[in-house]
């Protein structure tokens, strides 16, 4: 898939930031919102124009506003910021002249150093504790099945929180360490799943019942909650 811009546009309910891409294998121009930017992603097949883009945008202006308004409010990393980490709320307290980078004391995450480092500080470190997290409860799924997978990737997807290559090469999105554990524990099951079955049939679904109980809960909090996390950062 290749981007072609990204703009801001006036659109009939306010100023919008579009952008563009072309993929080779869209049968048809396509919409959706992106969560993580605040915006509108217009998908082109190969030979379709910007016009017919453009076109779709029109159209579907009110289901854009709509889907625009109801994202949650953005939170950035910085001192007093409220960031979730296993579903707990913590505060981010900035800490300069302190040592140690970023660590978690009573439900506050100090971030040591100057203020123009505390944004990467925090990211690395919820990176760091989304792979020490999700890294061990892929290591005990991954046994309780017997296949090893071949590498673990943690990632900052927007479109999935996890996905499982046919060369059993996992990756998990860094933002689940955000969410509660056991919404970490069925998406690391779900995936761990697909190590045996590449598939979402019967006897996919009845292994990932098996490595957790969470499917039924899990889903709904991500449908309800996932947005949310999508916004942090």
């Amino acid at each position: 898939m290749e981007d072609l811009l990204s703009e801001m546009l006036a659109l009939p309910f306010g100023m919008t930031r579009v952008e563009w891409r072309r993929s080779s294998r869209a049968r048809r121009v396509s919409l959706r919102i992106d969560p993580m930017g605040g915006g509108v992603v217009v998908t082109l097949p190969a030979r379709a124009s910007r016009k017919t883009g453009m076109a779709l945008l029109m159209t579907h202006a009110d289901w854009v506003a709509n889907r625009l308004a109801a994202l949650p409010d953005a939170v950035t990393f910085t001192d007093g910021a409220m960031v979730p980490i296993c579903g707990v709320p913590n505060r981010i307290r900035h800490m300069p002249s302190a040592r140690g980078g970023a660590f978690l004391l009573d439900q506050e995450l100090h971030v040591t150093g100057r203020a123009e480092f505390l944004p990467r500080r925090v990211g690395d470190f919820l990176r760091q504790e989304a792979r020490r997290r999700l890294g061990a409860l892929v290591a005990t799924k991954a046994t309780l099945i017997g296949i090893t997978p071949r590498r673990l990737a943690i990632k900052d997807t927007t479109s999935r929180w996890g996905s499982c290559a046919p060369d059993r090469s996992l990756s998990l999105s860094w933002r689940l360490v955000m969410a509660p554990p056991f919404v970490q524990d069925y998406v690391v099951a779900h995936e761990v799943a697909h190590l045996r079955h590449m598939n979402h049939g019967r006897l996919f679904w009845a292994l990932v019942d098996e490595l957790t109980p969470h499917t039924r809960a899990a889903i709904p909090w991500l449908r309800a909650e996932g947005a949310r996390l999508l916004r942090i950062g």
